[in-house]
C-alpha cells in the first residue's frame, strides 16, 4: 500500500504537528525543550526553513514553517531523526520517540486569514491545554513563539515575524505595534470555540479550494495511486550537489583534484563542515563525494577541526 501523500513545492506554508510514540512525553524537562530547539534552529540551517510559529508542549510539538526550497520531507527525516538519537542517548534508551508519520497541513498564504488562523491556533495551545492559568497572559510561556513576537531580545534568528505582522495589519514592527499584537490575541483568547479549528484537525490543506484543486491536479499529473511521498521540486541532495559545484568553482578544483589530494586535505575539510552544516546529507555522502574514504574519516577530520 502506498504511503500518504506529501506535497512539497517551493515556497509552501505548513502546520507541522508531531506526538511522542504512545503519546509518551517528548519534553521531560526544559533541556529536553532547549535541546529541540537547537535542534531545530540547525535544521533551519541546513534547509533554509523560516519558521513562523511554534510551540513545544508535554508529548507533542506543533511548528508554522515556510519552505523557500521543496524540501520538507528531507528535513523532517532530519530534525526527527537527530531529536530522537540526542533524546535516546540522554536517557540510555532504544527505540522510537515520535509516534508514527507527522501531520503536515499546507496552509493558503493567499492573505485571507488562513495563515493567521494557523499561526494563532498555535500560540493558543498552552492556554487550551490549561499549561498557564486563566489570568496569566500567554507571554508566560516561554516555550513558544509567542514571546519571541512581543520581545526581540527574546527572537531567535530563524523565526519571522513579519508575515504574521502583516496579517494584523501591523506595517512596523515596534513596541506599539507590538502592543496591538498581543491585545488582538488575548482578546481572541476569550472567544475562541473549539469549532473554529475543526478544519486544521483533519485533512492535509487548510485554504480556498481554488487552490487545493490546483494541487490536487499537479499531483494527478505528476505522480501515480502509489506515490511514497518522495516528491520535490529541488531535492535535497540537488541543493547539496549545488553547494558542492560551487565551493570546488571557488577552489579552482575539478572532480579529478578530489581524487588525487589526501582524505584529510584541510579544503576537503572545510568543504565537508559546510555540507554537514547546510544540508541533511549523511556522512557516507559527503565521503563519498569528497572522496574522504569513509563515515569514520569524516567524522575524525570534523572532531579535530572542532565541528
Amino acid at each position: 500500500m502506498g504511503r500518504k501523500l506529501r506535497v512539497q513545492y517551493p515556497g509552501a506554508i505548513y502546520h507541522v504537528m508531531n506526538r511522542g510514540d504512545r503519546r509518551e512525553e517528548i519534553f521531560r524537562d526544559d533541556q529536553d525543550r532547549g535541546r529541540f530547539l537547537s535542534t531545530l534552529a540547525e535544521a533551519c540551517a541546513k534547509t533554509g526553513w523560516e519558521v513562523h510559529s511554534y510551540n513545544l508542549l508535554g508529548n507533542h510539538f506543533h511548528l508554522v514553517l515556510e519552505t523557500p526550497r521543496a524540501n520538507l520531507v528531507t528535513g523532517m527525516k532530519w530534525l526527527l531523526g537527530t531529536y530522537t538519537s540526542r533524546f535516546n542517548r540522554r536517557y540510555r534508551l532504544t527505540g522510537h520517540v515520535f509516534a508514527g508519520r507527522y501531520k503536515a497541513l499546507i496552509v493558503d498564504q493567499s492573505g485571507d486569514g488562513y495563515f493567521r488562523t494557523v499561526c494563532d491556533y498555535v500560540h493558543l495551545n498552552p492556554s487550551r491545554a490549561k499549561l498557564i492559568g486563566t489570568h496569566q497572559p500567554l507571554r508566560d510561556y516561554k516555550w513558544s513563539s509567542w514571546p519571541g513576537y512581543l520581545r526581540p531580545d527574546m527572537r531567535p534568528p530563524w523565526l519571522r515575524v513579519d508575515r504574521l505582522l502583516g496579517e494584523y495589519g501591523i506595517r512596523r514592527d515596534n513596541a506599539a505595534g507590538r502592543r496591538w499584537l498581543e491585545e488582538c490575541l488575548e482578546r481572541r483568547r476569550t472567544e475562541e470555540q473549539a469549532s473554529d479549528y475543526q478544519e486544521l484537525r483533519r485533512g492535509w490543506f487548510f485554504g480556498e479550494d481554488e487552490l487545493k484543486h490546483k494541487l490536487l491536479e499537479g499531483m494527478h499529473d505528476a505522480f501515480g495511486p502509489n506515490h511514497d511521498g518522495k516528491e520535490r521540486w529541488e531535492s535535497a541532495e540537488e541543493h547539496a550537489k549545488a553547494l558542492l559545484a560551487k565551493e570546488l568553482k571557488l577552489r579552482g578544483w575539478t572532480q579529478k583534484d578530489l581524487e588525487k589530494r589526501r582524505k584529510s586535505d584541510p579544503e576537503k575539510v572545510r568543504m565537508a563542515r559546510r555540507l554537514r552544516a547546510e544540508t541533511t546529507m549523511t556522512l557516507k555522502w559527503i565521503a563519498e563525494r569528497l572522496k574522504m574514504g569513509s563515515v569514520s574519516m569524516v567524522k575524525r577530520c570534523l572532531r579535530n577541526t572542532g565541528r
